[in-house]
């Protein structure tokens, strides 16, 4: 199964511990899933967990080559403005870019979706459950 993971989920990963959002990442890493991440994804896990959680630059960068490793790199060529908050967009690039199966997100509005061009948009605790 290919998945991107939104910020949200990857914030509740690193910011809290033992949580679900972890869960999920050690999918990742037991290789149950292949998690596929772009630049932009990371630069904005990046920016929030600066802004909103005080981490420093060593940490960040730390964070910036465990996802790079541990994920595949995709390099969206087309860009898609499908929501209307610009990030999301970074998302569903990805996720079209790299072929995924799934987006694994809480944001209320990429739900409503329900699936974009194939790909399915569940929540944390669908994608828990599916394994």
């Amino acid at each position: 199964m290919r998945a991107v993971f939104d910020t949200n989920i990857f914030v509740s990963a690193f910011a809290v511990p033992r949580g679900r959002a972890e869960e999920a990442l050690l999918k990742a890493v037991q290789g149950d899933v292949r998690l596929l991440v772009s630049k932009p994804i990371i630069h904005e896990l990046l920016a929030v967990l600066a802004r909103k959680f005080a981490y420093d630059k060593e940490e960040l960068a730390r964070i910036a080559v465990y996802l790079s490793e541990l994920g595949e790199m995709i390099r969206p060529g087309r860009k898609i403005s499908a929501l209307s908050d610009e990030p999301d967009n970074r998302i569903l690039e990805c996720a079209n870019a790299g072929n995924a199966d799934m987006i694994v997100t809480g944001d209320k509005a990429m739900l409503r979706l329900g699936e974009y061009n194939g790909v399915a948009i569940v929540t944390l605790k669908k994608f828990i459950e599916s394994f």
